[in-house]
């Protein structure tokens, strides 16, 4: 397993979400005013999503799970491995359709479920991060 090129990317994750968090507006109505910070907070939690899939595809290559027929199918895998918990699948799959939401349906984004997730659904990330790591060391033993 690439262990390294994994906490490259969890530093990767962290970068783009501390500087989400530093422009996050703080409510929706500033959210909607400014457009250009709106639209930076689109594409970090996009970034955001993706950095997370990346990592998990990248666990699932290091422990020789077998090629995914679907990203969802990424997820199925390391649950079933026991590198993250039902919770964290069902949590990853929904952030997979946020991202989805983000890049093919740009036009069509509901601009208060993006808010309220950046809002209230950040602490996701570090919770899959937590797992990750504590995988990575079980491991390490």
């Amino acid at each position: 397993m690439d262990k390294e090129r994994i906490l490259s990317k969890i530093d990767e994750l962290d970068s783009y979400l501390l500087e989400l968090k530093e422009i996050i507006p703080d409510n929706f109505d500033d959210y909607m005013n400014f457009k250009e910070k709106r639209r930076a907070c689109e594409r970090l939690l996009q970034i955001s999503i993706e950095t997370v899939i990346d990592i998990c595809t990248l666990m699932l290559k290091g422990m020789k799970l077998g090629v995914p027929g679907e990203e969802e199918d990424v997820f199925d895998k390391l649950e079933k491995s026991k590198v993250i918990t039902k919770e964290s699948k069902e949590i990853l799959k929904g952030m997979k359709g946020l991202r989805n939401i983000l890049v093919h349906r740009y036009g069509e984004i509901d601009d208060e479920l993006v808010f309220q997730n950046l809002k209230n659904n950040l602490s996701d990330f570090e919770k899959f991060k937590k797992e990750i790591l504590a995988f990575l060391k079980s491991k390490a033993l």
